[in-house]
Formats: C-alpha cells, sequence, structure tokens
C-alpha cells in the first residue's frame, strides 16, 4: 500500500493494490474517486480537498523541512 499527497492540490492518494492492471474510475461523491482494478476490486482511493475530509497530522505524521539556497 502507498500513501501520496499532493500538498499543492491538497490530492491525498491510497494505493492498495500496486499491480499493474487496467483500471476505471468510479466517482462516489463530489470529492471521493475510486480506482476499480480486476475482479471489481478497489485498488485505489482518490480524495479531493483531503485536508477536509482527513487528519493528516494522524495519517502522515511527516515533518517537512526546507533548506535555504547557498549563496
Amino acid at each position: 500500500m502507498n500513501i501520496l499527497y499532493n500538498d499543492k492540490t491538497d490530492l491525498l492518494y491510497i494505493r492498495l493494490d500496486d499491480r499493474k492492471q487496467e483500471i476505471i474510475n468510479r466517482r462516489v461523491s463530489e470529492d471521493i474517486v475510486l480506482d476499480i482494478g480486476e475482479d471489481d476490486k478497489i485498488v485505489g482511493i482518490e480524495i479531493l480537498e483531503a485536508s477536509k475530509h482527513v487528519s493528516l497530522q494522524k495519517l502522515m505524521p511527516i515533518n517537512y523541512e526546507t533548506s535555504e539556497r547557498a549563496k
């Protein structure tokens, strides 16, 4: 399983099955899209405006750091 978050677009993607397969997107609400793979199994979940729906701090306890460029 892989969890990816794009802070610029506020999109959270949870990939449940990493196998290559043909996928069909199925929108289940305004902000949630399911990726359906072989045998109608859910292989991914895309959450738009994720910060409104998920506690990202609990899901991904990652510290982001930036460094200044050397002049």
